[in-house]
Order: C-alpha cells, then sequence, then structure tokens
C-alpha cells in the first residue's frame, strides 16, 4: 500500500523544488510499498550484499528453502522464522552458497531476534537514528543497509542516504552538471526536502531507473 504521506510529500515536493517537481512529473503511477517482514527484509539484506542481482536470487532461493519456505522460496511474501535459523549450522549455512561470513551474520541476526535484542514492536518508539544504532548492532549490517531498510520497510519518511551511489548520480545529473556531489553538499541541498527526504530519493532513483527497487 502507499504510505499514508505519500501524495501530501509529493505536492510538498514539488512546492519546493522545481527540479523535483519535474522529476515526480516524469514518473508517474509508481510509489514506495513494503514487501515481507523485518527478519526477512534484513536476511534477504545480508544475501545480497556485494553480489550481483542474480546470483543474491539464486543464494536467497536456496537458503529460504533450507530454511523451511518448500516452494515458496523465491515468492516476495516468504516469511523465516529467526528461531529456525538460529538453530542451523555453518555447513548446511554454506551449502546454501553462502559464504562463512555471511552465515556467521544471518545466524547472529537471528539471534537478535529471537533474544528480544531486537523487537520491531519496539521500533515505531525509535527516532530514525536510534533505529540505525540498534540495527547496526547486528554483525554485517551497516549504515547503508539500515538506512534502505528504513526507507523500503520501515516507509521512515526523512531518511537521506548520502552514501548512496544511485543517490549520487542522480544529484549529479540533475543538479550538479554532471559533477559528484560531496556528503555536505547533499545534505544542505536535501534541507528544503524535509521532512521527506526519503521520498525525493526515491524519485531520484526512478529517474534513473524506472523499475521499482524492493528490499
Amino acid at each position: 500500500m502507499k504510505p499514508a504521506y505519500w501524495d501530501d510529500a509529493t505536492r510538498a515536493l514539488g512546492r519546493a523544488d522545481p527540479v523535483m517537481r519535474r522529476v515526480i512529473r516524469g514518473i508517474a503511477g509508481v510509489h514506495l510499498s513494503r514487501r515481507g517482514d523485518a527478519f526477512t527484509t534484513l536476511s534477504r539484506a545480508i544475501v545480497g550484499q556485494q553480489i550481483s542481482v542474480k546470483a543474491a536470487q539464486t543464494i536467497w532461493n536456496r537458503y529460504a528453502e533450507a530454511c523451511g519456505a518448500g516452494s515458496d522460496a523465491g515468492a516476495l511474501g516468504v516469511r523465516l522464522e529467526p528461531a529456525r535459523v538460529a538453530r542451523m549450522r555453518l555447513p548446511k549455512l554454506r551449502a546454501c552458497g553462502l559464504s562463512a561470513r555471511k552465515a556467521d551474520y544471518l545466524r547472529d541476526l537471528a539471534r537478535h531476534f529471537t533474544t528480544g535484542a531486537l523487537d520491531p514492536s519496539e521500533w515505531p518508539a525509535l527516532d530514525d537514528e536510534a533505529l540505525i544504532e540498534a540495527l547496526t548492532d547486528v554483525k554485517g549490517i551497516g549504515r547503508w543497509t539500515v538506512e534502505m531498510f528504513l526507507i523500503f520497510h520501515e516507509l521512515r519518511a526523512d531518511v537521506l542516504p548520502v552514501d548512496d551511489i544511485g543517490l549520487q548520480r542522480a544529484i549529479a545529473l540533475h543538479y550538479h552538471d554532471g559533477a559528484r556531489p560531496t556528503p555536505s553538499a547533499m545534505r544542505d541541498l536535501a534541507h528544503g526536502w524535509r521532512p521527506y527526504r526519503s521520498v525525493a530519493t526515491w524519485y531520484l532513483w526512478r529517474s534513473l531507473d524506472p523499475i521499482p527497487v524492493q528490499y
């Protein structure tokens, strides 16, 4: 479903920024949407780190099947159980095509969920930085991964991932005559997009690739 703030955000961004207004008008009929539960979404992010989309999907399908998803392993709505992942041994995870490091990351993520160190029911009360701090306590999850999670899963409205290459490219194209912006320049530009920097980021991504990315 479309985030409740989406239409207000597009109107506000269009009023505040003529370039953003042009970008938004050029991308009609699509919007940000959530897919899956928190544990599965974060697991998929770990599996996909530093490998191609095709390779990530192949490994993910094997991993999800090993975790009990069966014939639904490749489905968008598949849901993995943290307790089951926490019990899985390293050889079984490695047999899915996971590196030893990623297997360790996935088990650490599962432990955070099973022990209650990460509890999604508590997240609405946390601001963005507090949630980033909590999630980056998991091995293998850095700030960029959490920022993607905040945008695509938590649907937080005002996240600005200054380290994201796609956002850097889009800002260079639309605002800097092709020159890659510094993080400071990106923050200065995005000040006028508050409190909807996630939405502005999403539209700038779409200006480079019209097919919406999901996590």
